[in-house]
């Protein structure tokens, strides 16, 4: 089988065994946000085209790919949902030379009736099972970072944190920007800005602390934009951390170990999960339909 999870800004493609087993990689660059219309066909034959050939006949997509601007709009499974609820629910994409299917996203609801909405997270979730277990509590870091509880094998509830992207937003499009520079990751700034956060306070109010620190001399233009990225990942940590729980995380390295750190500050515990949870969950998922075995 192949499996490809497809993003907003890149793909990955994996060819497995029945079992799962990983046999063969590739990837690149071609996100739905890079895919002109009706070429999504195209791009997916350049990947693959020479496992197609070399006899394979099944393709399982998940991601953005099935999203109003991907592929297929794929219509949103409600929570609770597991490997069999998610399997029942593929769409078929018609392709030639393969069966090329769609895993769905998933959809729940906030506290207050708000929609929460994910496209691939639910498959790097599925993927994680056995590493988690049956239950237990999932980050993954990201522009829209996923909170996602686990029970007895079913994705139950997520939350949804808006801290990468706001990030973004605040380096490349306010004055804040204008006190940073490329500089990397410095571990101090970020725990300062991660200690912050837990002062008490709308975030708001203590965002404008980057400029007036700086002003006065007290952050260097190194090291703002670590500090706020620890004041935006502390608060989004300190809203979803529940005491006295390990948290899993998924999602690349280098992001996951400031999570990770951000966790240990807040108190709690955290650990990695496999980066290549999407693969597994699409094995998974393919398995569940009688499918892809």
């Amino acid at each position: 089988m192949i499996g490809v999870d497809w993003g907003t800004s890149s793909l990955r493609a994996y060819r497995m065994t029945e079992g799962g087993q990983i046999i063969a990689r590739a990837s690149a660059p071609s996100g739905i946000l890079h895919v002109a219309a009706g070429a999504f066909p195209a791009v997916l034959r350049g990947i693959v085209g020479a496992w197609l050939a070399d006899g394979e006949t099944r393709i399982l997509l998940s991601g953005m790919v099935g999203s109003r601007q991907g592929w297929v709009e794929a219509p949103y499974l409600p929570c609770p949902a597991d490997a069999v609820a998610l399997s029942a629910a593929l769409i078929e994409i018609p392709f030639d030379g393969a069966d090329v299917r769609l895993v769905p996203g998933l959809s729940d609801r906030d506290e207050a009736g708000t929609p929460e909405v994910m496209r691939g997270e639910e498959t790097q979730l599925i993927g994680a099972l056995e590493q988690i277990g049956d239950q237990g509590l999932v980050c993954l870091p990201g522009s829209h970072s996923k909170w996602a509880r686990i029970e007895r094998g079913r994705i139950v509830s997520f939350r949804t944190w808006f801290s990468g992207e706001a990030f973004a937003a605040l380096r490349d499009g306010t004055i804040l920007g204008r006190m940073m520079d490329d500089a990397p990751l410095d571990d101090a700034a970020f725990a300062r800005g991660v200690a912050r956060s837990g002062d008490g306070g709308h975030l708001l109010h203590q965002l404008f602390g980057v400029r007036s620190l700086a002003l006065f001399g007290e952050l260097l233009t190194g090291q703002t934009a670590s500090y706020l990225s620890g004041l935006l990942i502390g608060h989004e940590v300190r809203g979803a951390l529940p005491p006295g729980e390990t948290i899993h995380l998924i999602g690349a390295g280098a992001l996951c170990a400031q999570y990770g750190r951000t966790i240990a500050l807040c108190g709690g515990m955290a650990r990695g999960i496999d980066e290549d949870a999407a693969a597994y969950g699409l094995a998974r998922i393919g398995r569940a339909a009688q499918w892809a075995v």
